[in-house]
């Protein structure tokens, strides 16, 4: 545990000292773009945090290299982590250039999808790969994944879960806190998977969501509402690329055949964990996609009809919206492993659910008090007949005179001369 505090430690300060310096350079290269239509921040921020962010994650991964135990098992090539370092330290450096190029002079949106297949491309060439899928007896048994389907499934992976963070990144703080969220849980996760196959709290996904937690630590101080730099496309995709490598490397810990050795929680688990804390990114990359295509635009099309965007439009502040959804990923992606560790029958899964319509009953809420105000501060009804006009106030008799002008009594208090 302490070296997993270690690794998280490091990347936190690193990112966190990186920052200010980032955002200088951003100032200095002219990356503070106008605000747009969409935009629902006020004031031109810099962007390019990103680059403060590979920095604590190379930093990261160097410390997690070094330290005795997480090590070994990344350089131990059965644990799926004997490239880990390097594989992320590639792939992350070629999405950091790619969203740098894209934040600083912008980019065509295919260019910028073809840099991400090249980062997961990248992943699986240095044995980050997706090798099976696992899935109940019922289903057929896990599926093995032959040379050129891994590769495949893991680049799709790679690809859905950036672009996923991406679509999410629009509040400040969003991002950052949603992300580490899901890697806590994913931290979680791994360490309940891991004692109950191995009597071990070491593994690769571990020290991978380890360095993640710690690099969205650090941002999000600079980053929360008011931001003073956005992590931008570099942060976004950057992030998104090691959450999705996370997903990927706790997958070899789960057995290929035998559904029935996973113990005391059901082989679904692992397919539902990542679609619990990526259940609000992948909402609103489904529907973004869905809604900008009925409208007849392009899929990459930007719109102001995120989820984020909808909880603003409906009465929430800034920080009250990124909150919500905070809470949101914690419940779905908390439900997950405490299926996994409390041993409850599966059945309250969909009591989880239930939570989140509460939840969302209450994202509602302030909508619904604002028209129960309109229905309570309504006029009463006319009645039949007007209710009379009160006439003018009446001027005392002695002060009016017949044909105008001040009276006597007043000339005499003004010290005049009555003729």
């Amino acid at each position: 545990m302490r070296e997993y505090l270690l690794m998280a430690v490091v990347a936190a300060a690193v990112t966190f000292v990186l920052v200010p310096p980032v955002r200088r350079l951003a100032v200095r290269l002219g990356a503070v773009p106008a605000i747009r239509d969409r935009d629902v921040h006020t004031d031109p921020t810099p962007r390019l945090g990103g680059l403060a962010m590979y920095g604590g994650l190379v930093a990261g991964l160097v410390v997690a290299s070094l330290v005795p135990h997480a090590g070994r098992a990344l350089a131990d090539p059965e644990t799926a982590g004997g490239n880990t370092v390097v594989a992320l330290i590639a792939g992350g450096g070629l999405i950091t250039l790619l969203g740098f190029l894209d934040d600083w002079r912008g980019m065509d949106p295919f260019v910028k999808l073809a840099g991400q297949l090249g980062a997961g491309l990248v992943l699986a060439t240095c044995g980050l790969a997706l090798p099976w899928i696992p899935l109940p007896d019922s289903l057929g048994g896990s599926y093995s994944l032959d040379s050129l389907l891994s590769p495949a499934v893991t680049v799709l992976v790679v690809v859905v879960v950036i672009n996923a963070i991406n679509f999410v990144d629009g509040l400040d703080g969003l991002a950052a806190g949603i992300v580490g969220i899901s890697a806590l849980v994913t931290w979680a996760y791994s360490l309940v998977l891991s004692w109950d196959q191995q009597d071990s709290r070491i593994n690769v996904t571990a020290a991978v969501t380890s360095v993640l937690i710690g690099v969205c630590a650090g941002f999000i101080p600079h980053n929360f509402h008011p931001a003073r730099i956005f992590m931008g496309d570099t942060g976004a995709m950057l992030i998104g690329l090691v959450l999705a490598s996370s997903m990927i490397t706790i997958i070899p810990q789960i057995p290929s055949a035998d559904s029935t050795a996973l113990n005391r929680f059901p082989v679904l688990l692992p397919l539902l964990l990542p679609l619990a804390v990526m259940v609000l990114p992948l909402m609103d990359l489904l529907f973004a996609v869905v809604r900008r295509l009925s409208r007849g635009m392009s899929p990459f099309a930007p719109d102001r009809g995120h989820l984020h965007h909808r909880l603003l439009d409906i009465g929430h502040s800034h920080r009250r919206t990124v909150l919500i959804m905070y809470a949101w990923t914690f419940l779905f992606g908390a439900a997950v492993v405490g299926l996994s560790v409390t041993r409850v029958p599966f059945v309250f899964f969909p009591v989880t659910v239930a939570l989140a319509l509460g939840l969302l009953w209450h994202m509602a809420s302030p909508r619904w008090r604002a028209r129960r105000r309109l229905r309570t501060a309504a006029p009463p009804a006319l009645a039949s007949e007007p209710a009379p006009v009160p006439a003018p106030p009446v001027p005392p008799a002695h002060a009016v005179r017949q044909g105008g002008g001040p009276s006597r009594d007043e000339v005499v208090r003004q010290g005049g001369v009555a003729r």
